[in-house]
């Protein structure tokens, strides 16, 4: 960039890009050279274009660009340096686009965030700019993404090939994202947002894999059908594996998830979460009066376990109660950080119920409580728990969940993974270890289940049993020896198909974090089919790949065809008329089609 670079090391190193003019400069651009580059003719000035562009490196300046045409073969030249800046009919940098394309998706930094730290750096952007910027440096990154597939490929191989980890994400009417991990470097290799895992529309997003990369070493999924259709479709001699984190995932929906439904649709009617959330406020006001020495001391005689022995003092009672609905209600955050089924919060928070009806019951009885008043303020908090308590469907639902929830542990324990006591959440790739021993103890498990004749006549145990031998030839496959420049790697993949949970969650938080909302239907809406790929910017090895050479993303992004990207950004904003909230109102109810008719016909008479 000799232009520019001629600009910047004449000044002092210490001054920042938006003091480095008193005010709006004009910089000229023209082509590096007079001479038509196709047939070297002399060229003639055609026309001047000017247009305000906003660098990091000095801020917003006056780009002023000599264009030159040639007598001869009538070609047309420019700069190629100011088209190493800035983008064709754009305004913002190419730096200012990666810019806002990490502050954005690895910063989780939100608009106005952003707008306020290019302020700082003398580039004044609105919030829609911002958001435009983002979703265009998705398109640029998918873009780099496409121009190096072969030497991806190349850099695959050089590992050992690839294994193909497949999975998708949606909620409630959204779309599915899917995406393709490589479980050896961990690169996103493609993704895809389709309405359901459907196998048509999965095969042809694998066969672009396949085309790209060719055949992986081997494939890891869940057992959706439309994704083992798809994949037995495409990679027909190709190892398939049944993620055992999956596996149980699913095994453990069935067998219980509709007791959890029960319990939490019967819990929030009973609205108890909400009651004790006041009583909680209450007794926070009472205890802030308390002096922090005998908060201390009721702290001390917790840990001591000497709180029945204590002698009446003020505020102990409140402090007690205070304690024990804090443990109630934390009782339905409690958990691995797996998600149900691993997690239960629901049946964790309903036995902390039970427990603290008990305690209250027994409480109102000690001496603990000084005066009437206190005694009345417990039997309150009784009688707001005895509505849970005394409800015999949930009571049913809990003990049942129970029941299943033993059997699944043993499951669990037997296949070695996502075992409470490792507390490594879906970090937990579940122990490195025989898949003859695994295999050995889940028959174990089988068949001491077959044998509990009560259990078995619940269709949910005998669903169990069918599934885990329907797919028992793909969860305990041998392991894989992979040939990579490090030498020869034993792969497992059946065991670590969590690395797509691990990257679906991080994906999700930074969405979360950089919006503040919990929507995760709203975001798989508005998400655009390739951002996973910003995952690869935090691979090191990859990035050399991806920059081939050059400094930079925003050099690298230089390379690609700003046609192409305003085509690609033009269909990712898509065309959907918009409908108004008024309209989806008139069309939401169920009378409309009469109405609609009762007016034609009206119209027509």
């Amino acid at each position: 960039m000799r232009v520019l670079s001629e600009i910047i090391n004449t000044l002092a190193n210490n001054l920042k890009s938006g003091n480095i003019f008193p005010s709006m400069t004009t910089i000229t651009f023209r082509p590096e050279s007079y001479n038509c580059p196709h047939c070297g003719t002399r060229g003639k000035v055609q026309k001047t274009t000017t247009k305000p562009v906003s660098t990091l490196d000095i801020g917003t300046f006056i780009a002023h660009e000599l264009k030159y045409f040639c007598p001869r073969c009538g070609l047309i030249s420019g700069s190629d340096e100011l088209k190493m800046i800035v983008p064709t009919r754009c305004n913002f940098g190419y730096d200012v686009l990666v810019y806002v394309g990490e502050a954005f998706f690895l910063g989780s930094r939100n608009n106005d965030q952003i707008v306020e730290n290019l302020r700082e750096k003398n580039v004044n952007i609105s919030r829609s700019e911002v958001s435009y910027l983002a979703r265009k440096f998705i398109v640029y990154l998918a873009l780099l993404h496409k121009k190096v597939q072969k030497e991806t490929r190349a850099f695959l191989s050089m590992n050992g090939g690839y294994i193909l980890h497949l999975d998708g994400t949606c909620e409630g009417d959204s779309p599915h994202l899917i995406s393709v991990l490589d479980g050896i470097t961990e690169i996103v290799l493609d993704n895809t947002k389709v309405p359901s895992e459907n196998t048509t529309d999965l095969i042809i997003f694998l066969k672009g894999i396949k085309k790209a990369y060719g055949d992986p070493v081997a494939v890891v999924s869940d057992m959706g059908k439309g994704i083992l259709a798809a994949i037995r479709s495409v990679f027909e001699n190709v190892p398939l594996f049944i993620c055992h984190f999956h596996f149980l995932k699913n095994l453990g929906k069935e067998l219980f998830g509709q007791e959890n439904d029960t319990i939490r649709k019967r819990l929030k009617n009973h609205g108890i979460q909400g009651t004790l959330r006041k009583r909680v406020r209450t007794l926070g006001s009472t205890i802030t009066t308390v002096p922090p020495e005998l908060m201390v001391s009721f702290l001390r005689l917790i840990e001591t376990e000497e709180i029945m022995t204590a002698r009446i003092t003020e505020g102990l009672p409140q402090m007690i109660i205070h304690t024990l609905l804090m443990w109630v209600l934390d009782g339905k955050h409690q958990g691995q950080g797996r998600g149900f089924p691993f997690d239960q919060p629901y049946l964790i928070f309903y036995q902390r119920l039970v427990t603290a009806y008990t305690l209250l019951s027994q409480f109102a009885k000690s001496d603990l409580c000084g005066t009437v008043k206190e005694k009345r303020f417990v039997h309150a908090i009784r009688r707001d728990l005895q509505p849970v308590i005394r409800d015999s469907v949930l009571k049913k639902a809990s003990i049942n969940m129970l029941d299943k929830v033993n059997v699944f542990s043993s499951l669990r324990s037997a296949m070695r993974i996502t075992l409470p006591e490792t507390g490594r959440g879906l970090n937990d790739d579940g122990d490195l270890c025989s898949m003859k021993t695994i295999e050995k103890e889940v028959t174990k498990f089988i068949r001491h289940l077959s044998k509990d004749k009560n259990r078995m006549k619940d269709k949910a145990y005998q669903k169990l049993i069918s599934q885990i031998n329907k797919y028992s030839e793909l969860l305990f496959c041998d392991p894989i020896v992979v040939e990579t420049k490090a030498g020869k790697i034993i792969i497992q993949p059946q065991r670590t198909n969590n690395l797509l949970e691990q990257f679906f969650r991080t994906l999700m938080r930074t969405y979360r974090k950089k919006n503040g909302f919990q929507a995760v239907a709203r975001i798989l809406k508005a998400m655009l089919g390739d951002t996973p790929l910003v995952m690869n910017l935090r691979n090191k090895d990859f990035m050399e790949v991806l920059l081939d050479g050059k400094k930079n993303l925003a050099e690298r992004f230089a390379d690609i065809d700003t046609e192409i990207v305003r085509e690609q950004v033009r269909k990712s904003t898509g065309t959907e008329y918009p409908v108004s909230a008024k309209l989806k109102k008139i069309i939401g109810t169920p009378m409309f089609p009469e109405t609609l008719r009762l007016l034609i016909d009206k119209k027509a008479s």
